[in-house]
């Protein structure tokens, strides 16, 4: 168990994203299964599972890989009315059938599904588990032992053997249990990690989204932390951990299946990019009234004029959507913009103003460590807004106030659509504040018009992917290193693109300000690496184009994108010019493009990149 100890040793802080399905009371319980698994696999996708059971035959399969993997090994005798389903991705142990999810109890009778980290797992197996057989090395499989002892070996019912665990159990999870004696009946429970029931008509599912269970119903309940929930085809019953019944009621989910499918596109990655110019007028529509008036939640415009300092708290791509919107909310708002990395942050918070605002960015609104920081937050009663894609996620919840981001449904685990929606919509706060307050910038800011002009330079773009294509192939088909460099805004927008490169095609690439180049970075330039340069700043274009010469002479490669304003002869791709405050979205991207015409020449899968997730949820 060398694997086991050096898990626990690294305090579970592992960074895994799984999806959990389940159904109870429904003929189709495989069907059901295996379509949520399909849509989750994006969530995770090194090994899959399902368990049905009719309460007289029961059916438990696994498979490495994908779900496509699966379901070949599903074979018409596998039904049942009640079932659950796992896809996984995990950062220990190797991908196995004994790894895989559902796990079962030492007799077989309980299985269970998991997403998230058991901190206590190894002192659970232990001080409870001596003389238990262990098939492979997860938490998970620690977890349902443990509830099949209570039951089996104590005594105690199922619900009062789960309610048990349950006080035991360390970290963060969501669970979905299944008593193979008794198909009636899906017991849940969730700390930390995302879990909603989905209402059907004479039957109920679990999901780790709603995207899962879309085609099935758009009615869902939500489920808060350490709440366990009684499912069954008729009835949902939450409860507290001491037994007591919460009233919980539901809410309408606002997606739509053609949202979810790639339609004609080969990846979802590329679906996105597609959908940014539609994202933008779908903001405007949302946050803008027919006289351009802003229409900002009153109460947010008001927790922001009361700040004397924003804490933008993120991590990854809306780290850096929040770095491309602190000029604009700084100049707008006349407040000061701090950036904070959610996972530093949520152990070391730094000496904060007098009336600090948190501003969380997270495409899922469940990122685990920006959680954490939000905790902390409303312990010293810090105001905070959300700032999100997904409605009734963990931090829209928690914070006091969110603003959404209507972008759709974000499949591909490289973000690109989120990333220039939260631009975007946080120009909307940042001109609402502005209005309210006089600012002379703000009223000069025709947000509706610019971000009108934003979306065709984006149509604009996206027409010359034929373009694009060809400078990657000679570029970037074979490097095993490259470079993003820009000033300004531009050296934002180089961070989020060398991201971008990096996670989906492999190419180790590092975003610079340019003129860092010269104080170390320029040593790792030589014959033919290339460097990829941002031009959209009319006063430091000039300033990036010197230091293109500097790497030039050394030996790069080197591939210009520049706006019309700043564009010269021989620049590879011009873009159109918009206004400063919303450089960062047109010009990210042509960079979004170049990362998936990268990883397509280097034949790599673009949605789904190794070691990689949509999003982290557990520290």
């Amino acid at each position: 168990m060398k694997e086991e100890l050096a898990f626990c040793q690294q305090k579970a802080r592992s960074k895994t994203m799984c999806g959990i399905v389940g159904v109870v009371g429904n003929r189709n319980a495989t069907d059901i299964l295996m379509q949520g698994l399909e849509k989750l696999e994006y969530r995770g996708y090194d090994s899959a599972g399902i368990f049905v059971t009719t309460g007289e035959k029961s059916s438990l399969i696994k498979s490495v890989g994908r779900i496509a993997d699966l379901r070949a090994k599903i074979g018409m005798d596998v039904a049942g009315s009640t079932g659950i389903g796992h896809t996984r991705w995990a950062t220990h142990g190797k991908p196995s059938e004994n790894n895989a999810h559902p796990h079962t109890s030492q007799t077989g009778r309980f299985v269970l599904v998991h997403n998230g980290v058991i901190e206590n797992y190894l002192d659970i197996k232990n001080n409870y588990l001596s003389g238990h057989d262990f098939k492979g090395q997860t938490d998970t499989e620690i977890t349902v032992h443990l509830i099949g002892k209570f039951a089996e070996e104590d005594g105690l019912s199922v619900l009062d053997a789960f309610r048990k665990a349950l006080h035991i159990i360390e970290g963060s999870y969501a669970f979905a249990l299944v008593d193979a004696q008794d198909p009636s009946t899906i017991y849940v429970a969730k700390n930390k990690s995302p879990l909603l029931i989905g209402l059907g008509e004479g039957y109920n599912m679990v999901c780790s989204d709603a995207m899962a269970m879309i085609r099935e119903t758009s009615e869902y309940m939500e489920i808060h932390d350490k709440e366990l929930v009684i499912v069954t085809a008729n009835s949902v019953e939450v409860q507290d951990y001491e037994g007591n019944v919460l009233e919980r009621g539901s809410y309408t989910a606002e997606l739509d299946l053609s949202d979810i499918g790639k339609g004609t596109y080969p990846y979802y990655m590329l679906k996105e990019i597609d959908e940014q110019p539609t994202v933008m007028r779908k903001l405007i529509s949302t946050y803008a009234d027919e006289n351009n008036q802003m229409l900002i939640d009153p109460a947010i415009i008001k927790t922001v004029q009361e700040a004397d300092r924003i804490y933008i708290i993120a991590a990854g791509t809306s780290y850096h959507a929040g770095y491309a919107s602190k000029r604009m909310l700084e100049e707008l708002t006349d407040t000061p913009v701090e950036l904070g990395i959610s996972s530093e942050w949520g152990y070391a918070m730094p000496l904060l103003s007098k009336k600090p605002l948190f501003i969380f960015i997270s495409q899922s609104g469940e990122t685990a460590d920006s959680r954490q920081v939000l905790v902390k937050a409303n312990e010293l009663g810090i105001p905070s807004l959300t700032v999100t894609n997904v409605p009734g996620s963990t931090l829209s919840r928690e914070a006091k106030h969110t603003l959404l981001l209507h972008a759709g449904p974000e499949i591909a685990v490289a973000s690109t659509k989120a990333y220039t929606a939260q631009i975007a919509a946080l120009a909307f706060l940042a001109k609402a504040v502005g209005d309210a307050n006089g600012n002379e910038k703000a009223k000069k800011f025709d947000l509706v018009h610019e971000l009108s002009i934003v979306a065709q330079s984006i149509e604009s773009t996206l027409s010359e992917k034929e373009l694009i294509e060809s400078k990657v192939r000679d570029l970037l088909a074979e490097t095993r290193s490259a470079f993003y460099i820009g000033r300004g805004q531009d050296y934002y927008v180089a961070m989020e693109a060398s991201l971008k490169l990096k996670e989906i095609s492999y190419i180790q690439c590092e975003g610079f300000a340019a003129g860092e180049l010269k104080h170390g970075t320029i040593s790792l330039i030589e014959e033919g690496t290339p460097v990829l340069a941002l031009l959209s700043d009319e006063v430091l274009a000039s300033h990036t184009r010197g230091n293109v010469s500097e790497v030039v002479a050394r030996g790069a490669k080197v591939l210009t994108i520049a706006e019309e304003n700043v564009a010269k002869d021989g620049d590879d791709i011009v873009l159109s010019q918009v206004h400063p405050y919303l450089s960062p979205i047109s010009m990210v991207v042509p960079t979004q493009l170049i990362a998936y015409f990268a990883t397509l020449h280097r034949g790599l899968d673009v949605d789904k990149p190794r070691n990689l997730a949509k999003s982290v949820t557990v520290e």
